[in-house]
């Protein structure tokens, strides 16, 4: 498994004693040796033994009843990414010296929209309905239409000027399947991709991918932490990944503040409520007018005073509204600037587009689910990619470490489906509401997606927009 291309290790020195054992301690373990740490005991087991565990990890985490044919059997899916995500929750536990969401595992996180919005699998229709696997003239691409503006691109990208895309209907879909069968999908990506739709092809085969990069080194000075030191998280992030993240840091202990442009607030408050809450309760909240310079200004200000930034645009964007996340980063010592996007921050794959379904299918998995491919999960490389970024921020800044922190839906998911490729898959039996999983003689049962509880409602946007102006003594 290859480590990340960086010449920083931040954990470097640090040993820790992962008491747990089996395949989610050896993504545990070698999330950590990645940074720099060592684990005293990772806890090595047997070929069998992992295999029988993937198998149980699958079976539990609820991502089998998200995969597969819509009214069809429930299928595991490939290698072992229900423990890569058992295992990374683990590292975040070994790292923040708490148990973090005590009595839940890592895997179990991956479903929880699902849990809440009541989804299914749809076989070649993502979960949430807005993302599809289309056959072409030689292969199938993954096409995401999540906004009305992908809807209003089709007519340029298929070449058809007199398409009526007023409404996303099953008849405009259905005219989407009958044009592009025709046509071949590489320039069907490539167009796609170069004109901002979230597009990828569906028959890669996963190739070894760091979890993420040092896209850029910070202040090497070390800041000494005072005991039960807690970071202040600006997040700028919205949607899954990066809230996720911020969730997870504040679950560490974090003072996690969420700064929404007024104009374009986080998409997720327009979608369920109690996923919302979920995963943003507990966050202070500050709206600012980005189209304003005094609102630039504003973020600006804040963004000095973090120890930890999450973000998940792309550097364009940024930069037109004066952010240079590179220079911040050298200016501040021990700022973590974490950098979440489809495909990470080098062009031409930083103007690129991508969403949790479309990523997690660039990155092989769902020609590695079945043949054709289908869908696994939902929106799988979101809640995947929050997991690594929480670990990758606390490593840096427990440390002392500054340094941009570029990780990339597509290459999270590719690292999870590498970690452990080949692993043999077991056997369905049962019926619905019932559904078992062997393999050696062990049974699982398949259990459906299942989701905590929110601990109370998320802000209203702009809640705390005047408190944390005045605090951070800044011109409201």
């Amino acid at each position: 498994m290859s480590q990340c291309p960086s010449n920083v290790y931040p954990l470097k020195g640090r040993e820790f004693a992962n008491i747990n054992s089996g395949l989610a301690a050896q993504y545990c373990a070698h999330l950590l040796k990645s940074l720099g740490g060592s684990v005293v005991k990772p806890n090595y087991i047997s070929i069998k033994d992992v295999a029988i565990e993937a198998v149980n990890d699958w079976a539990q985490s609820g991502l089998m009843y998200l995969t597969g044919l819509e009214n069809g059997l429930p299928l595991q899916g490939p290698g072992c990414i229900p423990s890569c995500a058992k295992g990374a929750l683990d590292a975040l536990r070994l790292l923040a010296h708490q148990p973090l969401l005590s009595g839940i595992n890592g895997s179990t996180l991956l479903c929880e929209r699902a849990a809440l919005l009541g989804l299914v699998r749809r076989g070649t229709v993502s979960p949430n309905g807005s993302c599809r696997l289309l056959k072409t003239k030689d292969h199938w691409i993954a096409l995401n239409l999540a906004r009305n503006d992908d809807w209003d691109l089709l007519p340029a990208w298929l070449e058809e000027p007199h398409l009526a895309v007023n409404q996303p209907t099953e008849d405009l879909w259905e005219q989407i399947t009958s044009k592009i069968k025709h046509l071949d999908s590489q320039t069907l990506v490539a167009r796609g991709l170069l004109m901002g739709l979230p597009i990828a092809n569906a028959n890669v085969h996963a190739k070894p991918a760091p979890w993420y990069k040092l896209g850029h080194r910070g202040s090497t000075h070390i800041k000494k932490k005072q005991k039960n030191a807690q970071p202040l998280v600006i997040d700028l992030s919205s949607l899954w990944a990066g809230p996720l993240c911020s969730y997870l840091l504040q679950q560490a202990g974090a003072r996690i503040i969420k700064v929404e442009s007024i104009n374009r607030p986080d998409g997720a408050r327009r979608g369920s409520k109690q996923f919302y809450n979920l995963i943003n309760s507990g966050k202070q909240s500050v709206a600012l007018d980005f189209s304003s310079h005094r609102g630039r200004h504003q973020l600006k200000s804040i963004l000095n005073k973090a120890d930890i930034v999450i973000e998940g645009s792309r550097p364009r964007a940024l930069q037109q509204l004066g952010i240079d996340a590179e220079l911040m980063v050298e200016s501040i010592p021990g700022l973590v600037w974490v950098s979440i996007s489809g495909y990470g921050r080098r062009p031409p794959e930083s103007n690129w587009v991508a969403f949790g379904d479309d990523a997690a299918v660039a990155a092989g998995i769902a020609a590695a689910t079945n043949n054709p491919p289908l869908f696994c999960g939902d929106a799988l490389a979101d809640p995947l990619t929050g997991l690594h970024a929480a670990v990758a921020a606390l490593a840096f800044w427990s440390s002392g470490y500054g340094g941009l922190l570029d990780l990339s839906l597509c290459n999270t998911s590719a690292h999870c489906l590498n970690f452990a490729p080949t692993l043999p898959h077991g056997k369905l039996s049962g019926s619905p509401n019932d559904w078992q999983l062997t393999i050696e003689n062990h049974m699982s049962p398949v259990l459906p997606p299942s989701s905590r509880k929110s601990l109370g409602a998320a802000p209203a946007l702009g809640a705390h927009t005047e408190q944390i102006l005045r605090e951070f003594q800044i011109v409201c």
